[in-house]
């Protein structure tokens, strides 16, 4: 018999919104309010660790750990969702900033540049995993000094890889995308939708 829900292990209200979007009916799964530090999920980068296949590596543990929270926990057993998403900058991986300084910092390099940004999708139930990843080009115009103060003020770019939201004040600094808008926000709907299909999830 087909799952109708799953669990989502993640505590981003965009995936929230996003999955809500598209008809998914889901709990919330979080992984760092277990004690039991064995669900949580190391999201350092190996060394030399190619952009993709970190997203890709982080999302699929991600999803593993929260197959096990399950188990730790006795809850049901349904598809787990999760997924991680990745800035990058000339190559290199751009996390989420350490504080406002470091925010800003970050902006100052993305203005009057290309960057991308890499989603990555994994669901888990029981034995079964898979991936799904979605790579998208944003180009930023050229921010000043004093909008990379305003917009550092509000707060928006602490909690998000690239330190920006492009669904939020954000959109202001984005001349052009190529790839996925939902994948941008962290959630790639059409490649969500070919893993939430493959685990017999009705999407829609």
């Amino acid at each position: 018999m087909a799952e109708k829900s799953i669990y989502l292990a993640s505590r981003s209200p965009r995936r929230r919104d996003l999955l809500k979007q598209i008809g998914i009916d889901f709990e919330m799964l979080l992984l760092r309010s277990d004690p039991r530090r064995s669900v949580d999920v190391d999201e350092t980068p190996l060394p030399d660790e190619a952009p993709r296949a970190y997203a890709v590596r982080i999302a699929r543990a991600k999803a593993g750990a929260g197959v096990r929270a399950l188990a730790m926990r006795g809850l049901r057993l349904k598809p787990v969702l999760a997924a991680d998403t990745t800035v990058v900058l000339g190559g290199h991986i751009i996390g989420k900033p350490d504080d406002r300084e470091h925010a800003a910092q970050i902006l100052a390099a993305l203005s009057g540049r290309e960057h991308q940004v890499v989603s990555a999708v994994a669901m888990a139930h029981r034995d079964q995993l898979d991936d799904r990843v979605s790579v998208s080009t944003v180009w930023f115009r050229p921010i000043s000094g004093d909008e990379v103060r305003r917009y550092v003020e509000t707060g928006e770019p602490l909690d998000k890889a690239g330190a920006y939201g492009i669904q939020g004040r954000a959109a202001a600094f984005v001349t052009r995308i190529d790839g996925s808008y939902s994948g941008i926000m962290g959630l790639p709907l059409a490649e969500t939708t070919e893993l939430l299909q493959k685990f017999g999830i009705a999407v829609l």
